[in-house]
């Protein structure tokens, strides 16, 4: 698993964001389940196949934690962006997405919608 280094093309992040680059079934199926703290500096990044609202719908159960999630398309914009909180059923992006950047809830305010988003390899 490889991590990467997340920038916000349109507001820079005040502290450096990495995000482990999840592209796996096994991988994006486990997420985040089971841990009970995510450092504020890190995160996961699940990536799909292709742009869908079903594909990158996620649940929180055996999550410990509440999230900031950001889902992001193709062409690296983000389309949606939410504080899931821990133990509920599901969470679906209102517009389809092919990542899902799953970080500590104070980073969510660091991202809006339509935010251009780079990944650089770390």
């Amino acid at each position: 698993m490889n991590t990467i280094q997340l920038e916000n093309l349109n507001q820079p992040l005040p502290t450096p964001l990495q995000a482990l680059y999840c592209d796996s079934f096994l991988c994006r199926l486990r997420g985040l389940m089971f841990n009970s703290s995510l450092a504020p500096g890190q995160g996961l990044l699940l990536v799909e196949g292709r742009d869908s609202r079903l594909d990158t719908a996620i649940h929180m159960l055996f999550v410990f934690m509440d999230l900031a999630v950001i889902w992001i398309n193709s062409e690296k914009v983000v389309v949606d962006t939410v504080l899931a909180r821990a133990w509920r059923p599901a969470y679906a992006p209102r517009q389809p997405a092919r990542y899902i950047l799953e970080i500590h809830p104070d980073r969510l305010n660091e991202f809006k919608i339509g935010d251009k988003i780079e990944f650089q390899n770390a």
